[in-house]
């Protein structure tokens, strides 16, 4: 008996859920690097900035910082952090050229077609992303997910974010989903996993990154493991 018998309709995050963004965001940036011949390594830069990013995207979350305020500070701060004296003009040029370029990369977690062709036949599927629309809708396309997802909602589009309650309700209303029928998988456990939970959803955390989550969290370590349960 599989473990959730009431779902019909199963949300996914996209980015570290099922399109991988550290990876796609690496050779990103490993390209633009390249391209403007800057001579600095990926692999430090990168140390420093994955941690630096996350912290900006939470106040980003919380309506701290603006858009504009995430995308530039997250470069300068690495920057600072690697000793590497960039220009203001550089930075924004790199800003620019991360964007324009970051949703050409198709990499995605292992199982993920395989894993949404098996949910597809049994339930309705919808995505719901912290994202900007622009960059989320070309990341799909060019993944080859558009076909999958019935609702698809952003951040931008909502006004809201996860785990704001108000992008969940969207979601569901766009969907005609029940927060009783409805799970959400996801990597981020502030995000997607309380967001939903608070809201009245179930919820299961893509633990790929083996973060310590409290016991009574539902959680798999590869995107396979939903094959088992749903």
């Amino acid at each position: 008996m599989k473990a959730y018998p009431n779902i019909k309709h199963v949300f996914f995050d996209l980015d570290h859920t099922l399109w991988d963004f550290d990876k796609n965001s690496a050779l990103t940036y490993q390209k633009i690097f390249n391209q403007l011949a800057l001579g600095i390594n990926v692999d430090d830069f990168l140390k420093h900035y994955v941690t630096i990013n996350q912290q900006l995207w939470k106040l980003f979350r919380e309506e701290k910082i603006s858009k504009e305020t995430l995308r530039y500070k997250r470069l300068n701060d690495t920057f600072r952090a690697i000793n590497v004296s960039v220009s203001k003009e550089i930075i924004n040029q790199i800003a620019d050229d991360y964007i324009a370029n970051l949703s050409n990369q198709t990499h995605l977690f292992e199982g993920t077609f395989e894993v949404l062709n098996y949910l597809k036949g049994k339930y309705t599927l919808h995505l719901i992303t912290n994202g900007f629309a622009d960059v989320q809708t070309r990341k799909i396309k060019n993944s080859n997910l558009k076909s999958f997802f019935n609702v698809v909602l952003d951040s931008e589009t909502a006004i809201a974010k996860k785990p704001n309650p108000i992008i969940f309700e969207k979601a569901l209303q766009l969907a005609g989903a029940t927060k009783k029928n409805s799970i959400m998988i996801g990597d981020s456990y502030e995000a997607d996993i309380l967001g939903a939970l608070n809201f009245g959803m179930q919820a299961i955390c893509f633990n790929y990154h083996q973060e310590n989550l409290p016991h009574h969290i539902p959680s798999i370590k590869a995107l396979n493991e939903l094959k088992k349960i749903l």
